[in-house]
């Protein structure tokens, strides 16, 4: 195993895939398919309903050798072993990283200071079903005595993004009759436009912050709180009825008018890019029920398990990442494109944006040592087949590599008439065309000018993988986000980085903070920035004035 202060480009195995690296990176995956009739089969994983077709990478069995032998020599089992018993691996806060147990069933057992956490995790998740089901049922009453028909999720980051994605995910098995929104964005439009067209008498409002500090989540609950008085007459009590918290800070969450008999908890041992299963993901709870949400959960324990136990040559998540790994430091990839082929899906593309870039956008080492290899590719995408009309020609016939990762369904929500063949077609269509390309002989052969054949020609050789499932329900949601989270862990552990800090989010709030009372103070303020930042802080306040 690595040690912390030990970098990746040291290991025998990271010098055996540079020379490796060096005899196969001018070979086409044309001739890897022509010399191998079985590739397509065999470059396959079968797991928990899970298809993964990785053949199309730009890899032999040799790189998966030498990139499995990179996972033994990093030690790779002994990190996923030491975050399953909750080992502090987060080195940089001191803390244990168990989103793990937040779906681990009854009666389990993960420690955190000697203590099991399970119980804890049951506790609230039980609070959070009898809530939902009062909600839904409409026990729960607001301040006037009429039901609940809107959800407003207050938040940021892990607290919007897991929240947002889930519900647009997993719409079909929403409630129809309740109306959800979510607010992240401290611009003032955000709430607006959210509340809108809603009645505060029917309206409830999720505020989640854990320290209930987080300043633009408190700025746009204070706001929403005024438009509620607002709208209610002005009685403080309405609060209550209208407002509960998912924090840890139970003063500050009093402070604000929400009974604490609504407050529902989580831990540090969560980071916010993995807590949408924990109580955070209330909303998603609110929305789709409580069965669903607990099938959620069951998809996410089945894929943990599977990445605990299943060997590295047939672990789903492993093999992801390890592929990462070779198109980002072999292969000279700095993005991935993730592609589903699935509307529900339109919003995973921008979860895993901070799952994997907050995770693996690192320039140290566990020891502080600076790297000497990239780390962190750039995630990105959109659902296909709208993709193919804007950014494909640019994956197809531009002069960057982009891996991308394919997601389709067997069966689909909606079925409507040949629809879902077309876009299943063109799955495979989009991957096939990545990996070949078109020769100018084939252009050629179509009768096509010369002049024109340049244009026409498709060099392919571009790595994609494709993940075929039979159906988004909520338990494949759950599978599907522990693959990514999983994959994410893979990388981190052989880059050697903390993958459950963001020191690089802090540096840019503080700065904020300072400057807020500049931009809000009514005699112009003494500023000490560079000459930029003084020069746009006046032309705003002049601004603000005319």
């Amino acid at each position: 195993m690595t040690t912390g202060d030990q970098l990746l480009s040291e290991c025998a195995a990271w010098k055996s895939l540079e020379a490796h690296y060096e005899k196969v990176k001018g070979v086409h995956l044309k001739t890897l398919f022509a010399d191998d009739a079985t590739r397509g089969e065999r470059l396959t994983l079968d797991s928990l309903g899970l298809y993964l077709d990785y053949s199309k990478n730009r890899i032999t069995d040799e790189t998966i050798k030498l990139l499995l032998d990179l996972a033994e020599e990093t030690g790779l089992r002994e990190r996923i072993d030491a975050m399953f018993r909750g080992d502090k691996i987060n080195l940089t806060e001191n803390r244990s990283v168990l989103h793990v147990a937040l779906r681990a069933p009854k009666g389990a057992s993960i420690l955190v200071d000697g203590e099991n956490v399970v119980p804890q995790v049951h506790a609230v998740l039980d609070k959070l079903v009898d809530f939902s089901n009062r909600v839904r049922s409409g026990a729960w009453l607001g301040h006037t005595g009429q039901r609940i028909r809107n959800i407003v999720n207050i938040g940021i980051g892990g607290s919007d993004l897991g929240p947002v994605m889930a519900y647009e995910a997993l719409r079909f098995y929403s409630e129809r009759d309740l109306t959800f929104r979510f607010v992240s964005n401290v611009d003032g439009t955000d709430l607006a436009e959210a509340t809108h067209d809603l009645d505060p008498a029917e309206t409830l409002f999720i505020i989640s912050s854990k320290t209930f500090t987080t300043a633009e989540t408190m700025t746009n609950a204070h706001s929403a709180r005024d438009w509620l008085l607002a709208g209610l007459g002005g009685d403080a009590k309405a609060v209550a009825k209208h407002f509960v918290a998912v924090s840890t800070n139970a003063e500050k969450v009093s402070e604000f008018g929400i009974d604490t008999g609504n407050m529902f908890e989580f831990w540090d041992w969560v980071g916010g890019r993995y807590s949408m299963d924990s109580a955070i993901g209330l909303s998603t709870m609110l929305a789709i029920g409580s069965e669903n949400f607990l099938a959620m959960l069951d998809g996410f324990h089945q894929m943990d398990e599977h990445f605990r136990t299943a060997p590295f040559a047939e672990n789903l998540p492993a093999i992801l990442g390890l592929l990462t790994i070779w198109n980002t430091n072999f292969l000279k990839a700095q993005t991935v494109a993730i592609l589903p082929y699935e509307q529900y899906l339109k919003r995973f593309p921008a979860y895993l944006q901070q799952l994997t870039m907050e995770s693996s956008g690192k320039h140290v080492t566990l020891n502080g040592a600076h790297v000497d290899y990239d780390t962190g590719p750039i995630y990105w995408g959109e659902p296909g087949t709208n993709g193919q009309h804007s950014f494909y020609q640019l994956i197809h016939q531009g002069t960057r590599l982009i891996p991308c990762d394919f997601i389709a369904f067997g069966q689909p929500l909606n079925p409507l008439g040949r629809h879902h063949d077309m876009l299943l077609a063109n799955v495979f269509a989009q991957a096939e065309a990545l990996a070949f390309g078109k020769t100018a002989d084939e252009v050629k052969a179509e009768g096509t000018p010369d002049w024109l054949v340049p244009h026409r020609v498709f060099e392919g050789n571009r790595p994609s993988n494709t993940l075929l499932i039979k159906q988004l329900t909520p338990e494949t949601l759950g599978k599907l986000i522990a693959l990514y989270e999983h994959s994410v862990f893979t990388q981190g552990a052989l880059w050697n980085i903390d993958s459950f800090d963001q020191w690089g989010v802090e540096l840019g709030k503080a700065l904020a903070q300072r400057i807020t009372p500049e931009l809000e103070s009514q005699t112009e303020p003494e500023l000490t920035h560079d000459s930029s930042t003084n020069c746009l802080i006046r032309r705003y306040r002049k601004l603000k004035k005319n």
